[in-house]
């Protein structure tokens, strides 16, 4: 198995969403890119992803610019296209268009030397739903706190 690193993680979008299904693609950048990344210069978000032409591209994911990059640094809020399988994408996109599904992407990682994409089917969450979720946060949090009260 290949060394994995995280780069960054989407919080807001398991705040804002529930998550179906989760999936890998990779990603194209530019060298310079690559670079800000590792200095961890990325930020999801505000990120979605969207078919166009039977093709995968992540919008609004901020990449700052290298700042040794001069002449060769991009746009840094560039559409840049995810690498995925036809058949995955097709899937992908029959799932959005009949169940009102979104492709949101929740972290950013290395694996080896490539830096990978994990994304999510997600369903937006209702107020009632985050209420709820912190509900029962706080409900664990209280039991975890009186358990340990206990055992001392």
């Amino acid at each position: 198995m290949e060394n994995t690193k995280t780069i960054t993680t989407n919080k807001n979008a398991f705040h804002e969403y529930f998550v179906i299904e989760s999936f890998e693609a990779g990603i194209a950048l530019s060298g310079t890119e690559v670079k800000s990344i590792r200095q961890g210069g990325v930020n999801l978000k505000e990120a979605w992803c969207n078919v166009n032409d039977g093709e995968l591209f992540i919008k609004q994911m901020h990449i700052s610019p290298y700042e040794y990059g001069n002449i060769f640094n991009r746009d840094p809020k560039r559409d840049r296209k995810l690498l995925m399988h036809k058949r995955e994408i097709m899937r992908l996109l029959g799932q959005v268009k009949q169940e009102g599904l979104t492709l949101i992407p929740l972290s950013l990682y290395f694996k080896g030397s490539r830096v990978k994409v994990q994304l999510g089917l997600c369903k937006g969450k209702q107020l009632h739903d985050k209420r709820a979720v912190a509900a029962k946060r706080d409900a664990n949090r209280a039991i975890d706190r009186a358990l340990k009260e206990q055992n001392r």
